[in-house]
């Protein structure tokens, strides 16, 4: 992207910034790169219990003044984990930005997680953990990545477990920041009108004092997959079912064509083959979506829908008929347009959020040290074949190497 530009502070932080003239909101966040796959296997939760507590207090503020901070100017401050980022973000007036900024960097970095706030937010996340419980369609997908990723950090559930989250303490969190902890994978990323020499100033006031540190940690690449087909009984009246595998990471030249392959197959279009077929032929399911996500190093395709019990076999028989039309028929030209034209078109609009750009920016700081422009990312999907996508679908869609785990009600 040409229209952004970075800076980095002596301690390696990173500032990514892009300057929109017309906007009065200022979106900015701090993105960092640890994940629920760097836990070991007593700290699963960790890096997310770490995002909640990030706000529970720190050196000079409280509870209270963090999270009214921003609110009372009418901002917005949020933050999530993932399986390889934390990330803390806000959105203000313009006019607020350094205020924004200056909370950011106070609760990444000066948080103290006090003892009290440690037991009244573990209640917290365990209802958290029951809420996606009694939630099949969230649940199965958290499941199904162990499947996927057996006897590995990316087949766990970031929230954790029952055990883990219970036993955590002050010095829990503090022993998994220091293990993980590396200013050279911080970036901090805005989007707002401000020019970029205003910007690093204002990092600079903040960021410059955080402490230069390094981690010798090394993420483990999975290994151990074998398909397997489950089936669990729960107390629901809809099968749920997760149909998938693993697949390209990050850096493979693969992701961008095989993103397209399944956009076409199952991605938020309504015109896509799965939809087409179960939904809107057979009447089987509500949705039905195919979801592909690389991680640095590994990747998983994955579908996913629910659907009445008695009709599961049925529904399983229609995705492998679409999966074994994407192998055996290459697409025809018109076919091979239309479906670039959706992805850009989608990519596009996705674009137009200032906040996704700013958390987009960071991300690809971290995992590939660039943003890629849109220009060269069409350019890209302009210059896919269809014997390249009919090849993808050939190498992938193996469904002897599929995992399927179906919820089914349990039995009276």
């Amino acid at each position: 992207m040409e229209d952004y530009l970075v800076h980095t502070l002596p301690n390696g932080i990173r500032i990514a910034h892009r300057q929109i003239p017309h906007t009065q909101i200022a979106h900015c966040g701090i993105m960092l790169d640890i994940g629920s796959r760097d836990e070991q296997p007593h700290q699963q939760g960790i890096a997310h219990f770490w995002e909640h507590m990030a706000f529970k207090g720190t050196e000079k503020r409280k509870s209270y003044h963090i999270i009214t901070r921003l609110e009372t100017v009418g901002g917005e401050l949020n933050a999530y984990t993932t399986k390889e980022k934390v990330c803390f973000h806000a959105s203000v007036l313009g006019a607020h930005f350094e205020k924004a900024a200056e909370l950011l960097a106070d609760i990444t970095f000066h948080s103290i997680f006090p003892e009290k706030q440690i037991e009244r937010e573990r209640g917290v996340i365990l209802e958290e953990m029951a809420m996606y419980y009694d939630s099949p369609e969230d649940a199965i997908q958290d499941d199904f990545d162990a499947l996927i990723f057996p006897n590995h950090a990316l087949g766990t559930n970031i929230l954790g477990t029952t055990d883990t989250v219970g036993s955590f303490r002050r010095e829990d969190l503090q022993r998994f920041i220091a293990e993980n902890y590396d200013t050279r994978r911080i970036v901090f990323a805005s989007v707002s009108n401000l020019p970029f020499k205003q910007v690093v100033k204002i990092a600079e006031r903040y960021f410059s004092d955080v402490p230069t540190q390094q981690s010798a940690r090394q993420r483990r690449t999975p290994t151990d997959y074998v398909p397997r087909q489950d089936r669990v009984e729960r107390p629901i009246t809809q099968a749920q079912c997760a149909i998938g595998r693993p697949a390209y990471g990050l850096t493979d030249p693969r992701r961008l064509p095989f993103f397209m392959l399944v956009n076409l197959l199952g991605g938020p279009g309504m015109n896509s083959r799965l939809n087409l077929n179960l939904r809107e032929k057979y009447g089987l399911v509500y949705s039905i979506d195919a979801n592909y996500t690389p991680y640095l190093d590994t990747g998983f395709l994955g579908i996913y829908f629910g659907t009445d019990p008695k009709k599961v076999d049925k529904a399983q028989s229609l995705i492998s008929k679409e999966l074994k039309r994407l192998r055996d028929q290459p697409l025809t030209t018109l076919q091979l347009h239309q479906t670039k034209e959706q992805l850009i078109g989608q990519l596009a609009m996705a674009e137009e959020s200032n906040n996704s750009f700013m958390l987009m920016m960071a991300k690809s700081l971290l995992d590939i040290d660039r943003v890629e422009s849109l220009n060269d990312i069409f350019n890209d999907i302009n210059a896919v074949t269809a014997s390249q996508l009919q090849g993808l679908a050939q190498e992938v869609f193996v469904e002897d190497e599929f995992s399927s785990l179906t919820f089914v009600p349990e039995r009276e």
